[in-house]
């Protein structure tokens, strides 16, 4: 099966969104394009980029033809809508309704615009009318930034369930841990995403922030104050955002050593730094095989994709 994802950033993010897409669907998004191609099927929920799943059951030359072959489709339930997804081609808004009405016309089964209960989009891409079942995305990381404890330096939660993913881009049978973990930023984000996960902090005020955080959403508060450094056990993913303070830089030796249990406690990590530590991450033991730079304003935080 043939799914056509649809997606939106800001463009000082766009680097993390691609990174984040090409990790998650195992497939890059088209250059200057705002769709990515891909057999994998996951949620778009799960992503604070995505915006909605196009599963490919009608392919035609024509809109003709594609109406011919709606015919077929389905309805679950008794009510449906017909979405125009953007991709790569120019379609403009009046036209857009016209093909949704167009296509509405030839599938089975009742209209309905406010409350359907099932949905279907069609796109032209790349020369081809596509049209399927389609999955909007829902921003449950908007909910999140409601929580109860902040921190000014904290990732945000949008950058956080992007950082997530990446990490986690196979969520069963996963173990991750946040050796550093704050207020519980990612920990909300992977838990809310069926993330095994845990979290650790040597600051016994973040590891009580973070507890008030998970609870405030009702999540497992697995959290522990210890130094990560004198840590053990195996996990398949770790998440680790290097400690920022404005007022003073982490030595290198400890910067080193962190990197070093990191290196230990998993195989596969994602770590953000507000400095360039690539040489101190492959001294760490570690391999780097993909990263970014994400930017904010004048802030900007190194990302590197690292495995053990």
């Amino acid at each position: 099966m043939e799914y056509v994802y649809t997606y939106a950033c800001h463009e000082d993010e766009q680097a993390l969104c691609h990174l984040e897409l090409r990790t998650l669907l195992g497939a890059a998004p088209q250059a200057g394009g705002r769709f990515v191609r891909s057999t994998r099927r996951i949620d778009p929920s799960r992503s604070p980029f995505l915006k909605l799943r196009l599963e490919v059951q009608c392919s035609a030359g024509s809109l003709e033809g594609l109406a011919e072959q709606a015919q077929t489709l389905t309805v679950k339930g008794s009510t449906f809508k017909v979405v125009f997804a953007e991709t790569d081609a120019a379609v403009s808004y009046d036209r857009q309704r016209e093909i949704e009405r167009e296509l509405g016309r030839h599938i089975r089964g009742k209209a309905d615009m406010r409350r359907p209960e099932q949905r279907f989009a069609a796109t032209l891409l790349e020369g081809r009318w596509l049209l399927g079942e389609a999955v909007s995305s829902e921003a449950l990381w908007l909910r999140h930034q409601q929580k109860p404890q902040n921190y000014s330096t904290a990732l945000s939660t949008r950058v956080a369930r992007a950082v997530v993913n990446i990490a986690v881009p196979e969520v069963t049978g996963t173990q991750a841990i946040d050796p550093c973990c704050g207020i519980g930023t990612v920990l909300v984000e992977a838990m809310s995403m069926g993330i095994d996960i845990v979290g650790v902090d040597l600051n016994p005020l973040a590891v009580r922030g973070a507890r008030v955080n998970l609870d405030h959403f009702g999540m497992p508060s697995k959290v522990s104050l210890a130094d990560m450094r004198t840590l053990t056990g195996r996990y398949d993913a770790l998440i680790l955002d290097m400690p920022y303070n404005l007022c003073s830089k982490l030595p290198e030796a400890q910067q080193l050593e962190m990197l070093q249990s990191a290196s230990r406690l998993a195989k596969r990590a994602v770590i953000i730094s507000t400095e360039p530590i690539d040489r101190l991450v492959e001294e760490a033991g570690f391999r780097i095989v993909d990263g970014c730079i994400v930017h904010k304003s004048r802030f900007s935080r190194q990302l590197w994709v690292a495995e053990s």
